[in-house]
């Protein structure tokens, strides 16, 4: 379990990021939603120990996250970040396996959860392929697979944090990866994703932060979050708010 506790950010006199409380529970996808420059990316890197807080603390598990080092955090917390590149070129099976060198779990299983998780961020097909000669979306999917693969099958111990999975994905790559990440913490994992779009929000995440100028502006279940007051005054956008017909989450409409 990753929790923060009072973490603010600071970068240069501005203070980027205030006083958040967080717990990412076993089991749960948390989604984190705001407007460009929210702080949402900083609250990533924050919690994955990329930038040092200005006051409060981060704890993984039992201890603080700046205790864990090395092998030992990387068997316990995966990170994808917005903007992932390689410059040679490798073939992808190759680069999924890379999240698994902090384990010791032999040839043969490495191979059969590099299939697992492609196969689970629907990349199977591209496992021969050159990661230089992939669109986009098909290497983000690879990424998505690779930290998968480091977690691979999750559990109750382990943390995924995700920015911006889906965002060069097409309609239906939006869903096949967010589903991949939900049925991950139906394993026992605790995840967080940073998501734009408010129904994949809506449809994929079990509570929802929503950050406004790097403050906590709601937190809580879809239906406490997505409303049209708390949407208004973060977006500035005026919202419909109705139920889907099958699955009854919010479904959020531009007015």
């Amino acid at each position: 379990m990753l929790s923060a506790r009072k973490l603010s950010i600071q970068r240069g006199d501005k203070q980027v990021l205030v006083d958040i409380d967080l717990k990412l529970q076993p089991g749960e996808v948390l989604g984190v939603l705001g407007p460009n420059g929210a702080g949402k990316s900083t609250l990533l890197d924050a919690l994955c120990g990329e930038l040092n807080p200005a006051s409060g603390e981060v704890w993984l598990g039992d201890r603080p996250l700046s205790d864990w080092q090395g092998v030992e955090r990387a068997r316990r917390l995966a990170v994808l970040p917005q903007s992932s590149s390689l410059s040679f070129g490798f073939r992808v099976s190759d680069v999924v396996i890379m999240g698994r060198m902090p384990h010791g779990t032999g040839q043969a299983r490495d191979a059969e959860i590099v299939r697992e998780a492609l196969q689970a961020a629907d990349a199977e097909h591209l496992a021969e392929r050159s990661y230089l000669e992939l669109s986009g979306g098909e290497r983000q999917r690879v990424h998505l697979a690779r930290v998968l693969a480091q977690l691979w099958p999750g559990g109750v111990e382990q943390t995924l944090l995700l920015d911006e999975p889906t965002s060069m994905l097409d309609p239906l790559h939006q869903h096949t990866t967010l589903q991949a990440v939900r049925r991950f913490a139906e394993e026992g994992a605790a995840v967080l994703v940073i998501l734009h779009d408010l129904n994949l929000a809506a449809r994929y995440c079990d509570r929802l932060l929503l950050l406004n100028d790097g403050r906590a502006h709601a937190i809580g279940t879809s239906d406490e979050v997505l409303r049209a007051e708390p949407l208004h005054a973060v977006f500035g956008l005026e919202v419909l708010v109705q139920r889907h017909p099958e699955r009854g989450h919010p479904l959020i409409v531009a007015r």
